[in-house]
């Protein structure tokens, strides 16, 4: 994609037009060529498109404005325009977010949980009534949770395509795997099957509200 400005060196609103300019150029792979109205290439350029203001802008040859357009019309002009390495690491973030720390910590809790349980029930090598209760804060628990944890950290990376982060449906998402494992787990050890079923169901609900925020992670239309 090449990109076209055409300036006056004593303009205020080119001097801010470049500089938007230059920066969405540092994020994505695309030629910027800022060309001066005063200098023949400029001047040509001007007297072909029969221009009266500047900045002017030109996208693959193709006037797209005229006047400083804002760092996010720019940003969506050149959206076809494959990121830069850093700008793709960036967006998809070096370090755990909010939500995805609180799944890790959750899934280690669940996991001491139904080792204390399993050692202090006795029900670690019997099969007592209670030990599905204490097994399933370990499978459900433990295992659900660190999926959601790091799938949502590590898919970007794998993709190449942004996740949304501190989104509502992440603690919707959150909310519901909570109630989900202590309901199931709830439901074993009082023998109560209808809060077993709940707690099953709020489990489904939370892998739904994932599936549904890593999809178009997963099966973008726009590959940067």
């Amino acid at each position: 994609m090449k990109i076209e400005l055409l300036v006056n060196s004593g303009c205020s609103a080119c001097a801010q037009a470049e500089a938007i300019w230059r920066l969405v150029a540092d994020e994505r792979e695309l030629e910027l060529a800022v060309l001066d109205i005063a200098q023949t290439a400029g001047a040509a350029r001007v007297a072909q498109l029969a221009l009266k203001a500047v900045p002017a802008l030109l996208v693959d040859g193709e006037l797209k404005a005229v006047g400083v357009v804002c760092l996010e019309d720019a940003r969506q002009l050149t959206q076809a325009a494959p990121l830069k390495a850093h700008a793709m690491l960036s967006r998809m973030g070096m370090f755990f977010s909010r939500e995805n720390r609180w799944f890790i910590v959750s899934a280690q809790i669940y996991l001491m949980l139904a080792g204390i349980g399993l050692v202090l029930n006795g029900s670690l090598l019997s099969d007592s009534a209670s030990r599905p209760a204490f097994l399933h804060l370990f499978t459900l628990g433990f295992m659900l949770f660190m999926i959601y944890g790091l799938g949502a950290h590590m898919l970007p990376r794998f993709t190449g395509n942004p996740l949304v982060e501190g989104s509502a449906g992440a603690w919707l998402q959150m909310g519901l795997a909570h109630l989900g494992v202590t309901a199931y787990a709830a439901g074993y050890l009082a023998g109560w099957q209808a809060l077993t079923l709940g707690g099953a169901v709020c489990a489904w609900g939370s892998l739904l509200i994932f599936s549904l925020r890593v999809w178009p992670v997963l099966w973008s239309s726009q590959r940067n």
